[in-house]
């Protein structure tokens, strides 16, 4: 029995180790070097829920998922801003969002548009943007209570999110995170999004002390 748990939790390991990801372009402090200001787009979700939805509601759900992860981005940045954290500024997203739609850019079309126009019509450096996958609604709240056999069962995974930060001038994409979600990421979006954000400080691109960090190798 003990050699079987040794192995579980092996397994479990591994599993948890394959869960996040990072990439950052070696041209970033060259293309960034003159950033001040980013805008948070809505973030394109998929869910895959048990319960049968029509389209249209689907649809719906979707983008609440989606606004749902640009609104709790805004509120870890805002914290960020009040302590000077951060090397640049992030547009308040209902200016975003007006901007958008004043050019008739909505949930439904935004992804036929390239960075590079969006950052025109934004008029901003750059552009954080992203893609959630869910199995439930976050938005709402969920339970973060986790036991063994959830693991074992597969139920304490609610899906996968990546964050991409895309120079405004090229389209180059800068840094990009991807990480699973289970039910220890966060009872809700914006929990999810401030425990994810942290445990990576250091290796978010525009953290102040990452730079001086940087800047004294």
């Amino acid at each position: 029995m003990r050699k079987y748990l040794i192995i579980l939790f092996v397994f479990a390991s591994l599993q948890l180790w394959g869960q996040k990801d990072i990439y950052e372009s070696v041209r970033f402090d060259e293309l960034s070097a003159e950033h001040s200001t980013l805008a948070i787009i809505p973030f394109f979700a998929n869910l895959d829920l048990e319960q049968e939805l029509s389209k249209e509601e689907l649809g719906r759900l979707e983008e609440l998922e989606g606004k749902a992860v640009q609104d709790a981005l805004e509120t870890y940045f805002g914290r960020g801003k009040k302590k000077k954290k951060f090397s640049v500024e992030f547009q308040n997203v209902e200016n975003t969002n007006a901007l958008l739609a004043q050019n008739n850019i909505n949930y439904s079309n935004i992804d036929t548009y390239t960075i590079k126009q969006l950052s025109e019509i934004l008029q901003v450096d750059g552009i954080v943007s992203g893609n959630i996958d869910l199995n439930v609604l976050l938005s709402r709240g969920v339970s973060d209570e986790v036991s063994f056999l959830d693991y074992l069962l597969g139920d304490a995974n609610y899906g996968r999110i990546g964050i991409k930060i895309s120079d405004g001038k090229t389209g180059k994409l800068l840094w990009k995170y991807e990480n699973e979600i289970t039910k220890k990421s966060g009872r809700n979006t914006t929990d999810l999004i401030d425990k994810m954000m942290k445990k990576m400080t250091r290796r978010f691109p525009y953290d102040k002390e990452r730079k001086k960090t940087r800047k004294r190798t």
